[in-house]
């Protein structure tokens, strides 16, 4: 009896691959932690990233004036090339308030007497797929970047 006590003392204060124990614990919960920073770092890139891009479509059409569809269809070009979208996720679309209204128009005649404002709306849209979406954990989402600039 002395002797299996003896053995299991013994075997109580033996360290050997308690490293390796911890270690199992530990290592996923710093992987997927790692992983997680890694893909908030890419969305808040993107988004950055299209956030700039409606700031230099603003600058654009701020110096232009984008009066018809040939110039807002460069707008929208400069637009595709500078962020990797396609010509279906970038939108320029002319609008106007009339007055002092809240709501924008589509259609300039809808005013009738009182005084319009034009405007010039850059719609972006991208979607993004972060990689735990790959195992069935959530799904992607949309960026949406709306920018209205004023033009006459």
């Amino acid at each position: 009896m002395m002797r299996q006590l003896a053995s299991f003392a013994r075997l109580r204060c033996n360290e050997d691959g308690s490293m390796a124990i911890e270690t199992a614990f530990v290592a996923p919960i710093l992987l997927v932690l790692a992983l997680g920073g890694f893909e908030v770092s890419s969305m808040v890139a993107r988004q950055t990233e299209l956030q700039t891009a409606a700031a230099e479509a603003a600058t654009v059409v701020r110096a232009t004036i984008p009066e018809t569809v040939e110039q807002q269809n460069t707008v929208r070009d400069i637009l595709v090339t500078s962020t990797g979208l396609t010509a279906e996720q970038v939108t320029i679309t002319p609008i106007y308030r009339c007055g002092t209204a809240q709501d924008y128009v589509t259609v300039a005649d809808s005013c009738g007497s009182d005084a319009e404002y034009k405007f010039i709306r850059v719609d972006l849209r991208d979607t993004y797929a972060p990689v735990w979406t790959k195992f069935g954990v959530t799904s992607g989402f949309d960026f949406n970047i709306r920018r209205t600039v004023q033009i006459g």
